[in-house]
């Protein structure tokens, strides 16, 4: 399945909606599970449903497997129903998908996927990245990184979505972007191996960690970091796509392009740690809890800092990964500011 966050406003407030893309509509899964139990006769087709399939990403996530099947019991269900299915009461089961992904919906915003991540850690997983960036501080890579994957904690709090405007962060010179994939976890464990790590992913997503270069390496000659370098804004998506649908991996295409033009392209297949080892790696004496984002961290030449290639206010960033989609922001100026 491809899993989005949507947005719906109502006269009496805002309110989160995980859907599942299904031809030209975006399906609410809760909705259609309650109508689905509505069919069979359940008297309390609505309780019954917010437990199953909760209504939010990350709820529905924590639910794990037996969510994930009840959802796609309703997705079949509703599918067989047609595109004009309503709820028990006259709800709005599905969404003109292209209108919801432009946002130019009354009422309907396309959100980051997992809006609301538990944690957020970010590898740094590809040998040409590291060696490349490696390289520009005059340093061999160092013989620790070939021991165990290694990351850093970003700011789960500062997710940004599809088409969402990223602010210019601090005062930076350098804002970059990083074209990686993300796992997102699945089921909760803690000192999982790497064989039964694979159980463990709930979906990949597309992320780009922005970064503001000059702060990043300003912070990190005291030996911590980075934080401020990267912490005003992570952006994932478009969609959450469940394991299942992507049949290889390694075969994936990571493309960037800034205002159109490409400005990175690499293989996921030339990643050195694999998810299960990272999964492996930060279950080891703690838990990992459904909803943790996994970074992959930047692939070889996926961003500006190795091209020596910076971002600008107005600049439009896509990072395209299929079969995931294209997640796409625009760099804006804050007001009040040159």
């Amino acid at each position: 399945m491809k899993l989005v966050s949507v947005q719906v406003s109502t006269p009496v407030g805002n309110f989160m909606r995980v859907g599942a893309l299904q031809g030209s509509a975006i399906v609410d899964l809760n909705m259609a599970y309650t109508r689905m139990l509505a069919d069979a006769g359940e008297a309390q087709p609505y309780r019954l449903a917010q437990a199953q399939v909760p209504p939010t990403m990350l709820e529905f996530l924590e639910g794990g497997s037996s969510a994930m099947t009840a959802a796609r019991c309703a997705l079949e269900h509703v599918t067989t129903l047609g595109e004009s299915a309503r709820g028990p009461q006259d709800e709005m089961i599905s969404y003109d998908s292209k209108a919801v992904h432009s946002n130019t919906a009354p009422g309907l915003r396309l959100l980051a996927p997992l809006p609301n991540p538990p944690s957020l850690r970010d590898f740094i997983a590809f040998e040409d990245h590291i060696a490349a960036t490696s390289k520009k501080r005059g340093q061999p890579i160092p013989p620790e990184w070939y021991k165990a994957p290694v990351y850093y904690k970003g700011n789960h709090r500062t997710i940004i979505g599809p088409d969402e405007d990223l602010p210019w962060p601090l005062e930076t010179a350098k804002l970059d972007y990083e074209l990686e994939l993300a796992c997102v976890v699945g089921r909760k464990g803690r000192d999982v191996s790497e064989r039964a790590a694979t159980a463990h992913i709930a979906g990949y997503t597309i992320m780009n960690d922005f970064s503001a270069r000059d702060v990043q390496f300003q912070e990190m000659a005291c030996r911590l970091g980075p934080a401020k370098g990267k912490d005003f804004a992570t952006a994932i998506g478009p969609c959450l796509l469940t394991p299942d649908e992507i049949p290889d991996l390694n075969a994936l295409v990571m493309i960037a392009r800034v205002n159109g033009e490409v400005w990175s392209q690499g293989s996921f297949g030339s990643i050195h740690w694999s998810f299960e080892q990272m999964i492996a790696h930060v279950s080891r004496g703690e838990m990992i809890y459904p909803g943790d984002i996994l970074g992959s961290g930047t692939v070889g030449g996926g961003c500006g800092l190795e091209m020596d290639r910076f971002l600008k206010p107005g600049d439009v960033v896509e990072l395209e990964i299929q079969p995931i989609g294209v997640l796409r922001n625009r760099v804006i100026k804050q007001e009040g500011k040159s």
